[in-house]
């Protein structure tokens, strides 16, 4: 499959990654030989590109994908810390969770507006010690967030960009309000005309926009500044269908079947205490007048955030 530079880190990339969160407790709860076994499949069709991070406690099915075969991916993940300690133990877990000497790319995980940049600074100085020390290639950030994604383009530092991108801009944000599709298109082509490798995420809206699966990711991929898309994979012929989508054989009727599959909330299990409120970066989750957590379809993108902050499991993906 073919590859392209992500922006001038020197990293080669496929034009396709593999999200890895999907296989994890996050949403699918896949064991990890059956994960690993996607993971795999996906680098087997030619995919290089893995994205995890440290919340998603993926790791291991990574390890597992790779062990004994002799890939070498492109492995991106990142840290929702704030703090210089919290960074560099995120960097060392990622290295020994996954069995690599170094991370390729390692980023301040989904950065918000205001005074975020600022808070996490510790956690960005990390970040630079570790590429000087060579134990991370490239460092950068993800973020729903047009602002944020408009700034990345004047930090000095920032090598690589995973911004939030699809077609009808679901989930995008800007401040404390709603974002919009083309802004955020414009600061991925700023970044891009800066050097700044970009890859971006929910090109098809957190499985919202599936319907339409090879305009929903031409869409995203034809934007001037991205590099590669990442599209989350949670079975063997989803990672068949991506592999053929990227070298332009996938018949034009396809559809994932994710019928009936969103991320709910047990209410035999809820306790109420609003983590997941908190959390959720679409605003989709409430407490109801009963105490109850309640997610709206409508705004969900399902991509599990809240599942793991939930301290009863009472949020699932079914």
């Amino acid at each position: 499959m073919k590859k392209s530079a992500l922006g001038k880190t020197g990293i080669q990339v496929t034009p396709v990654g593999c999200g890895v969160l999907t296989v994890g407790r996050s949403q699918l709860g896949l064991p990890v030989g059956e994960g690993a076994g996607v993971v795999r499949r996906a680098l087997e069709r030619g995919i290089n590109f893995l994205d995890t991070a440290q919340y998603y406690r993926t790791y291991p099915y990574i390890r597992e994908a790779l062990r004994g075969t002799g890939f070498e991916p492109v492995i991106s993940s990142k840290c929702l810390g704030g703090s210089y300690g919290a960074m560099r133990d995120a960097v060392e877990e990622a290295r020994a969770g996954m069995d690599r000497d170094a991370i390729d790319i390692f980023l301040l995980h989904e950065l918000r507006h205001g005074g975020d940049w600022e808070s996490r600074r510790g956690a960005w100085e990390y970040l630079m010690e570790a590429k000087a020390k060579g134990l991370v290639r490239a460092i950068g950030i993800s973020t729903h967030h047009v602002d944020v994604a408009e700034r990345a383009a004047s930090e000095l530092e920032m090598d690589v960009l995973f911004p939030l991108i699809n077609r009808e801009g679901l989930g995008i944000r800007r401040g404390a309000g709603a974002g919009g599709r083309d802004e955020m298109a414009a600061a991925i082509k700023k970044a891009g005309e800066a050097g700044i490798g970009v890859f971006a995420m929910k090109a098809l809206g957190g499985g919202n926009l599936v319907g339409g699966y090879i305009a929903a990711l031409d869409y995203v991929r034809g934007l001037p500044g991205v590099v590669s898309v990442m599209v989350g994979l949670g079975s063997i012929d989803e990672a068949d269908r991506l592999a053929e989508y990227a070298e332009g054989r996938l018949d034009v009727s396809y559809r994932p079947d994710i019928s009936g599959k969103r991320m709910r909330v047990d209410r035999g299990d809820c306790e109420g205490c609003g983590a997941c409120v908190g959390r959720c970066p679409s605003h989709a989750v409430r407490l109801t007048g009963g105490g109850f957590a309640e997610i709206d379809p409508a705004k969900c993108l399902n991509c599990g955030y809240c599942a793991p902050v939930c301290p009863t499991r009472a949020i699932i993906f079914f």
